[in-house]
């Protein structure tokens, strides 16, 4: 599965009344991290979209919805499942260890 792009248009529909598990990639295109996690989220997203959506939100295009959910630094991985919060990650993550956050939440 490709990693959906977000915003505030669809954040309701994609997030918060998804059916699966929800990872977010929150970045922006002058931070160095993000473009180094992001091929790592886009690997994740191929090879366990079957049971987990992925989404990234570019916080300066949205960022009512960085200021919701209290961003500060990016890149942030935060893990959303039934609408809620259940598990955030700040700066890059080995790709192992974001797997192992998205399947304690499976």
């Amino acid at each position: 599965m490709a990693v959906i792009v977000l915003t505030e248009s669809n954040w309701q529909t994609e997030v918060i009344n998804s059916d699966r598990p929800v990872v977010v990639d929150f970045w922006a295109p002058w931070c160095g991290p993000c473009r180094i996690i992001a091929p790592i989220v886009e690997e994740l997203a191929m090879e366990m979209g079957d049971k987990v959506k992925f989404g990234k939100l570019n916080t300066d295009e949205n960022p009512n919805i960085a200021m919701r959910y209290g961003i500060r630094a990016i890149p942030t991985i935060m893990l959303f499942k039934n609408g809620d919060v259940v598990d955030t990650r700040i700066g890059v993550q080995p790709k192992e260890a974001l797997r192992q956050m998205i399947n304690s939440h499976l």
